[in-house]
């Protein structure tokens, strides 16, 4: 949290940022009102603490200036005049509280976490309002997984922009999501907006927000996702999509880390980590002519790339599991496994939609399923006809020994795991160990 205090006297100044320190609160000082405007130029705060009367610019000057071209943030005004017409034109310019010198500094505490409690929550809810949730895990344990995983851990704390490729369906918000998760504010807003499915005249006051005015239907300020993403991640799904004169603007927010609503004239400082994601090939379009080479390098800081499905195919059997775990629960189905043959049939496609495709193909034979398990009829004439046909064995119990002896392989020997993920019991996996002499 950090906390802007402006006050032309020094004594209560440092009162205040002591008080604020203890609490370990961030906290900046200004001895006057245009101090307080630079500061709030050039640096992003989470809320000011205003005292009414100070030379140069006011304390009111200074709140009617921050409703109007100022960061959107939470302001309490204190003074040391408890005069109500005071307080009430503050509270009618915008200010959250009002509080009359000397005070009580645990009550000062209070109100300003009550504040930044509820900016909060209004902040998630825009933010929800918006983007729909979407889950955030990693699975797999192939190679190229492992080292993202890796790759991860390391990107993950820093505030660099990062670039994720990969063939549509693969999981780029998904590891966006996931990296957002292991940043330093994951409590933070993430926001994602697809690009390619924003029609260009709205893109622009989406990202950037607007003022009361700035067009027709423009009736009151509008945060933009930059603004709403403060301290947190923005996705730009689909970057390659994104007009080129926008790309010009992208690029001076991440040089600059300040934006400018439309119809403002006042530059916001924003601290967003920008994440971009694509399926499309940017070095071809930047020798096209297409996307700016400066704004590539720009995003490119650390790129990560999303093999499609089938190049991770030994990762089917637990991305099978995950989402039937996770499907079930939403179309409210009793306890589910998968037939070993409808899961070598799985490990078997190609999956030219990528992880996307597994999932709707898992939900489909879930809605179909009569029983406890997913059959190989379950899943649909058009998976098993496409399923590739070098797997081993031919006959039903081939096809079965040979996915039993792939999961031993995979869980290191644990028959729970294994009988979990093949939706058997751990008797039944005995027996079908000892009759394919599985156990040497």
């Amino acid at each position: 949290m950090k906390v802007l205090v402006a006050d032309d006297e020094y004594n209560i100044r440092s009162s205040v940022i002591n008080i604020l320190e203890l609490e370990n609160i961030t906290s900046f000082a200004a001895e006057n009102g245009l101090s307080a405007k630079r500061l709030l130029e050039s640096e992003v705060f989470d809320a000011a603490v205003i005292d009414l009367r100070m030379p140069g610019m006011d304390g009111l000057a200074l709140l009617e200036w921050i409703q109007k071209q100022g960061p959107a943030i939470p302001v309490i005004i204190i003074s040391a005049y408890g005069d109500v017409k005071d307080a009430v034109r503050a509270m009618k310019l915008g200010a959250e509280d009002y509080m009359v010198k000397p005070f009580d500094p645990d009550e000062l505490i209070i109100r300003l976490k009550k504040i930044l409690e509820r900016r909060q929550l209004k902040e998630e809810y825009e933010a929800g309002s918006r983007v729909e949730g979407k889950d955030s895990e990693l699975i797999g344990q192939s190679k190229c997984i492992e080292e993202l995983k890796e790759i991860v851990k390391k990107v993950a704390p820093t505030t660099s922009t990062i670039l994720i490729t990969g063939e549509s369906g693969t999981g780029k918000e998904v590891i966006a999501r996931y990296i957002h998760n292991r940043s330093l504010c994951p409590e933070k807003s993430f926001i994602a907006i697809n690009i390619g499915a924003m029609p260009e005249n709205l893109l622009e006051s989406e990202l950037f927000g607007y003022e009361k005015g700035a067009f027709t239907g423009a009736v009151q300020r509008k945060l933009g996702m930059l603004e709403l993403a403060a301290s947190g991640t923005l996705l730009l799904d689909e970057i390659g999509d994104m007009p080129l004169h926008l790309q010009v603007k992208l690029l001076r927010v991440i040089q600059e880390n300040k934006i400018q609503r439309l119809g403002g004239t006042q530059a916001i400082p924003v601290n967003a980590r920008i994440i971009a994601a694509t399926n499309r090939n940017l070095n071809e379009m930047v020798s096209k002519g297409l996307f700016r080479e400066d704004l590539f390098y720009r995003l490119n800081i650390i790129h990560l790339h999303l093999p499609p499905l089938r190049e991770r195919r030994e990762d089917i059997p637990l991305l099978t599991g995950y989402l039937l775990h996770k499907l079930k629960k939403k179309l409210d189905k009793p306890l589910c496994g998968i037939e070993p043959d409808a899961l070598v049939t799985l490990q078997s496609y190609l999956f030219p939609g990528n992880i996307r495709e597994l999932e709707n193909i898992i939900e489909r034979a879930l809605i179909l399923c009569d029983g406890d398990t997913i059959t190989l009829d379950d899943l649909g004439i058009e998976t098993r006809q496409n399923a590739r046909k070098d797997v081993p064995g031919g006959s039903l119990k081939e096809i079965e020994k040979w996915a039993i002896t792939q999961a031993l392989i995979r869980w290191e020997g644990n028959r729970t795991k294994v009988a979990g993920e093949l939706g058997i019991s751990r008797k039944t996996l005995q027996n079908k160990i000892k009759e394919y002499e599985l156990d040497h």
